[in-house]
């Protein structure tokens, strides 16, 4: 007989949840006004055969981690961050290495094995020596224990908090080596898969660093494709769809002639009552410079169109608030809606690539470049193996002995 571990009642339980958080109606008409980005703003999205028209550069960052125990108390953990460019469609080298294939610049430890907590604050140690840190460390000209939401021993408790954290503060790192890379000029965007808002850093030294970023005229901003936001947005999203692709669409004034092509995008910011409902009063919402989390303002978007999948594309954009909100600092709540519409719609020559319609692709790319892939305990494995006979002179038998893994068996 099948055991049922789940209790039928539970599933119902989720399932009526869910049913009833994507049918909500916070009443956002389809219909947008112009001088209210809280309702959709429409464009047309740009032609496919001008996407890569641009001299804008186009940078996207991510980060990865993974780990894997050994019955005999060793561990082994590793984080890694990293980032491409593409520059008028095409991936360009960043960093020295002869490698045709490898055209990104990503940080690695050197610091992995894991028998004790001692090797925990290792790990930790190292990472504040690693330079993209270690610069990010000197621009915001105070103490770890001021900059980090965390303490030491927090964040060392154990391996995997550690790993999430490393891997975030490197990840946020790379956002100021990018901008002060010589060959980043104004006008150019920096992506990062997630939000603007990382817990483990205090919110001064962030609005710092997306204050820096202003300053230099580039664009940083975040992107992802999964959120609360999402779930409360749902029927709104399929709403607006509906009327984009069955009225909108046949009204437009359209510059491009092919239907094929005829592609409306929307976006529009989200309103405080959908942020308290997603994330229940949480200070990650706020749209300030004190007192919230991060250097963000939450937009929603739509910059592609995937018939029949309706909800798929529409993405969360975490945009630096700074460039959203020139002059927050001074109590100007203003929104520029003049670079909103640029950034925006800049996107969509990152878009329109054919298997990852409406989220753009060097996201893809750069998540491909740095993630740590499932087969991570393997590769280990067999590397540590190889060197454990190679340079340690180790007899097989007591190799094998080492790693054994008695859960294979069952």
């Amino acid at each position: 007989m099948v055991r049922k571990e789940i209790p039928d009642g539970a599933i119902e339980q989720v399932a009526k949840h869910i049913n009833t958080r994507s049918n909500k109606n916070y009443n956002i008409p389809v219909i947008g006004h112009e001088e209210n980005i809280e309702t959709p703003q429409v464009f047309e999205i740009i032609p496919f055969d001008k996407i890569d028209d641009s001299d804008r550069r186009f940078y996207a960052i991510d980060g990865s981690y993974n780990s894997t125990q050994f019955y005999n108390g060793l561990s082994i953990g590793i984080y890694a961050a990293g980032y491409i460019c593409f520059h008028r469609g095409k991936q360009i080298r960043l960093n020295s290495l002869d490698d045709p294939i490898v055209l990104g610049q990503a940080y690695y430890p050197k610091n992995i094995l894991i028998t004790n907590s001692d090797h925990l604050n290792a790990i930790y140690d190292e990472l504040l020596t690693l330079e993209p840190v270690k610069n990010l460390l000197e621009f915001w000209a105070d103490t770890p224990d001021k900059i980090f939401s965390y303490k030491r021993e927090q964040i060392c408790t154990n391996l995997s908090t550690l790993l999430g954290f490393c891997q975030e503060i490197l990840e946020i790192s790379l956002i100021l080596e990018i901008v002060d890379r010589p060959d980043t000029k104004a006008g150019d965007f920096i992506l990062r898969d997630g939000t603007l808002r990382p817990l483990q850093v205090k919110q001064p030294y962030l609005i710092k660093l997306g204050k820096y970023a202003h300053d230099k005229e580039v664009n940083v901003l975040a992107i992802t494709k999964q959120s609360t936001i999402k779930m409360e947005l749902s029927y709104t999203f399929k709403q607006i769809d509906n009327y984009l692709q069955d009225q909108l669409k046949n009204e437009y004034p359209f510059v491009e002639k092919d239907p094929k092509r005829k592609k409306l995008c929307c976006w529009f910011e989200v309103s405080d009552v959908v942020l308290q409902a997603a994330y229940k009063g949480d200070m990650f919402i706020k749209k300030s410079t004190r007192g919230g989390r991060g250097f963000g303002l939450f937009m929603v978007a739509r910059l592609d169109y995937v018939e029949k999948l309706q909800n798929y594309d529409w993405l969360i954009v975490d945009i630096n608030i700074f460039d959203a909100i020139p002059k927050i600092e001074l109590g100007d709540a203003q929104r520029n809606r003049v670079a909103l519409e640029l950034i925006l719609k800049e996107l969509t020559r990152l878009t329109q690539e054919h298997y990852i319609l409406g989220y753009p692709y060097p996201l893809a790319e750069v998540h491909n470049f740095i993630s740590l892939k499932k087969n991570f305990k393997e590769e280990i494995i067999a590397r540590l193996k190889y060197s454990l006979y190679r340079d340690q002179r180790m007899d097989n038998v007591d190799i094998e002995n080492l790693f054994l893994d008695i859960h294979d068996r069952f």
